[in-house]
């Protein structure tokens, strides 16, 4: 059976990705407010701009298989679409509460980025906003950085 996976996205641009067996499946579990976002559990869902899923399982190695006790046969071990919904709002939610977890310094990133670096001022988790031409210049000098995608980011949601 073909899978059609759409991303999509709640009123709150929360983005996650839905598998279907058809267009007409998906239209009726959103009728009937079947589809949710992991994240906020908002029924409020649009479809958005995706590139294709290409079944390209063919072209995979064999599935790693757990042996049954002594039986000789083989279990494929895979989650389910639900524990994956699951999983994937757990790995969200955790994600946004370390993001919580920072200082947000605005557009000071890169000058309290560097502090850091040079022993300034004590280390500490940031956020914040920085130029293309920042970023670079941190990057080149030895300074970990890496970008946070806004819905992880509840500051730039509002």
């Amino acid at each position: 059976m073909a899978i059609k996976v759409f991303d999509l996205s709640c009123e709150h641009d929360h983005l996650f990705e839905g598998w279907f067996s058809s267009l007409d499946t998906y239209d009726d579990q959103l009728s009937r407010g079947m589809v949710r976002c992991p994240v906020c559990q908002s029924a409020q869902i649009t479809r958005r701009v995706s590139a294709p899923h290409l079944n390209v399982s063919h072209l995979k190695a064999e599935p790693q298989v757990a042996k049954g006790q002594g039986s000789g046969s083989a279990t494929v071990l895979a989650p389910s679409s639900s524990q994956l919904a699951t999983l994937q709002a757990e790995m969200l939610r955790q994600i946004r509460e370390i993001v919580r977890n920072t200082d947000n310094v605005g557009t000071q990133f890169a000058d309290e980025a560097r502090r850091m670096h040079e022993g300034e001022i004590e280390q500490r988790a940031i956020r914040g906003t920085a130029t293309a031409s920042e970023c670079q210049s941190l990057l080149d000098d030895g300074i970990s950085i890496m970008p946070i995608p806004d819905i992880l980011d509840d500051d730039r949601l509002q």
